[in-house]
């Protein structure tokens, strides 16, 4: 988990990034942004009332003058965020008074502070729902150009490996073609963290062993996902389904059940049929295995806007912000 951690951290401070930390009435957010200020990997920005924040801050011995507190009541920024959000909204009826009056929220503020590239990136979700957290980012930062699909996925980090699992927090039930797209931007993500993606499209099934629509749906998940794959990145990734979970990470299973597969049982990147399996094989490998989960990662927006379960700590945020800035370097 060092490891990991250590390596995000280091190369983060290697980009200059500003990142957005809205909720600073969490007690949270204030001690990930004094630890931020000690580490100085990111430029962290708060959002709420400058002398409050500022004097939390200066109680618990941050470096105030490394981190940024904005109050959207009183930001130069206020009038210019307001009009940029009712021109983006207007077709779905927003009026000029409603979006200066909703701009005046926290969440939805920092997302305007990067769509306009006042902010890098922005990471929520300790205090707020998902929801929250998510809908003003689809509404205003929106999916990048070519993207159809916006997924999450988790860093699962072991002491001596760290997983990648997808989709985890956002698509209820993909059909084919969305699970392809979530299987091409997690192992996008692989790539542009460092790994080197083996994809393991999972299922009940294990190269017709089983049958039905579930099963059927990962065959062809994998054939779309497999050929756009090979288009963008060539060898860098390897990827196969349908497979049960032990055959994609068990080097003596898959020489049994798949002995053909280009994974040989060494799986490291997890796609998972629907949120239902992903959801609960993610809480499940944090609190029974152990593993740190640091996530839902948004992947295919136009700029990097990260989610935070509301159980999180101040050391999964600071790690989040690091993400964040690696993200934001494209």
């Amino acid at each position: 988990m060092a490891d990991f951690l250590q390596s995000i951290l280091d190369r983060a401070a290697s980009l200059n990034k500003t990142v957005v930390l809205p909720e600073a009435s969490d007690e949270r957010t204030l001690q990930a942004a004094k630890t931020i200020s000690e580490k100085k990997f990111v430029k962290p920005v708060l959002i709420g009332n400058v002398d409050k924040v500022t004097a939390k801050l200066k109680e618990m011995g941050a470096d105030t003058e490394f981190i940024t507190v904005v109050d959207p009541a009183t930001s130069p920024k206020k009038e210019q965020y307001a009009e940029l959000f009712h021109e983006l909204r207007k077709h779905k009826g927003m009026t000029a008074d409603k979006a200066a009056e909703i701009i005046q929220d926290e969440i939805y503020f920092a997302t305007m502070m990067v769509k306009a590239g006042d902010a890098d990136g922005l990471v929520a979700g300790a205090a707020h729902s998902s929801a929250d957290t998510i809908r003003p980012a689809l509404q205003i930062i929106k999916a990048r150009e070519g993207v159809k699909t916006v997924s999450s996925m988790f860093f699962m980090v072991f002491p001596d490996a760290t997983y990648l699992f997808s989709d985890c927090g956002l698509n209820q039930d993909p059909n084919a073609e969305q699970l392809a797209d979530i299987a091409v931007a997690t192992a996008q993500t692989g790539l542009q963290f460092g790994f080197d993606p083996k994809v393991a499209m999972l299922s009940y099934s294990t190269k017709g062993s089983g049958t039905g629509q579930g099963a059927e749906k990962v065959v062809e998940a994998t054939k779309l996902a497999n050929a756009a794959i090979k288009e963008r990145f060539g060898d860098k990734v390897a990827i196969d389904g349908e497979l049960q979970f032990d055959a994609a990470f068990v080097p003596s299973v898959a020489e049994k059940k798949a002995p053909d597969s280009p994974l040989n049982g060494e799986a490291n990147v997890f796609i998972f049929p629907d949120l239902g399996a992903g959801n609960i094989c993610y809480k499940l490998t944090q609190r029974m295995a152990g593993a740190d989960a640091y996530g839902p990662v948004l992947q295919g927006l136009d700029k990097p806007v990260n989610d935070l379960s509301r159980g999180c700590t101040a050391d999964d945020i600071v790690a989040t912000a690091a993400i964040t800035a690696i993200q934001a370097e494209g």
